[in-house]
């Protein structure tokens, strides 16, 4: 049984969840200018697995045809016939009725928007099948991330910085842009749509600059309108030189390096904002 759940949640790579929580974090901090009740910061986590994972295996599900016939993902859990197809509705019914009842605990607000919250996530699954604006898509999925953690604490969308949605939008759109290169060339040969697979690769990348350029300028922004102090302009200085790294070490000619682009750089961008804000919120 242990194995089996070790590799379903392999399959829906569970460790990228540092990507989102973050950012669900700083929602709750700025909310409550510091650090939530440990109900509400248990429960704000809860959420955030129970959404993540019912996501992510929901993408795996409607995806297995894709996964089975391209190279790059035939060797994935539910394609490789690793777990079965029960076993990971099984999952993805669980995870969303995780997030559902962490919804219902925190508070009524919380709960209302819920539904709009996964469903983007669920939705975004299905976008490559008619649109190259799937990348988007998933960035206001995640974009509800501090949103959702605002909430939390506040139980009102009044004095939300919306800037920090936007700028998660538009990071989460540049960094999906930049990974959906490794398959330009499957997706238009199955008939998916993808920035890279419909504009070529080289537009592709000068989007998710574009795009990045863009998240960088609501970061700051978002520092402005809730107050914050020099910490968080120090941790914004970290997270221009990440984003900048990851556009020198990967480029449309050589992708050979974007593991390190996509996971370790975007998990230290969304891990550096948060202790940012902690830390400027602590010393106010």
């Amino acid at each position: 049984m242990w194995k089996k759940i070790q590799t379903l949640l392999e399959m829906i790579k569970f460790k990228h969840t540092v990507f989102a929580m973050p950012f669900a974090l700083i929602g709750a901090f700025l909310a409550g200018s510091g650090v939530p009740s440990l109900r509400v910061f248990f429960y704000v986590v809860l959420a955030m697995v129970g959404a993540r994972t019912c996501a992510m295996g929901f993408n795996r599900i409607v995806d297995r045809r894709f996964d089975a016939a391209n190279p790059r993902t035939a060797k994935r859990a539910l394609p490789a016939g690793e777990v079965s197809l029960a076993e990971s509705w099984a999952m993805v019914l669980l995870s969303g009725a995780l997030f559902f009842f962490a919804c219902f605990m925190l508070n009524p607000m919380a709960l209302a928007i819920a539904p709009v919250g996964l469903g983007l996530t669920l939705i975004y699954s299905l976008t490559k099948r008619f649109t190259w604006l799937c990348h988007v898509v998933l960035g206001v999925a995640l974009a509800f991330s501090p949103l959702g953690g605002w909430v939390a604490v506040a139980a009102t969308l009044s004095g939300y910085p919306w800037v920090l949605s936007l700028g998660v939008l538009f990071w989460v759109a540049g960094f999906d842009c930049i990974y959906a290169c490794l398959d330009a060339e499957f997706d238009r040969k199955a008939g998916l749509y993808s920035m890279p697979a419909t504009l070529g690769r080289k537009r592709a990348f000068q989007l998710a600059v574009f795009f990045h350029v863009l998240a960088f300028f609501f970061f700051t922004l978002t520092g402005y309108q809730s107050e914050l102090n020099v910490f968080y302009y120090g941790g914004l200085v970290l997270t221009a030189g990440a984003l900048f790294y990851q556009h020198l070490v990967v480029n449309p000619k050589d992708l050979s390096r974007i593991q390190l682009s996509f996971f370790s750089m975007n998990g230290f961008i969304a891990l550096t904002l948060f202790l940012a804000t902690w830390l400027s919120l602590l010393t106010s």
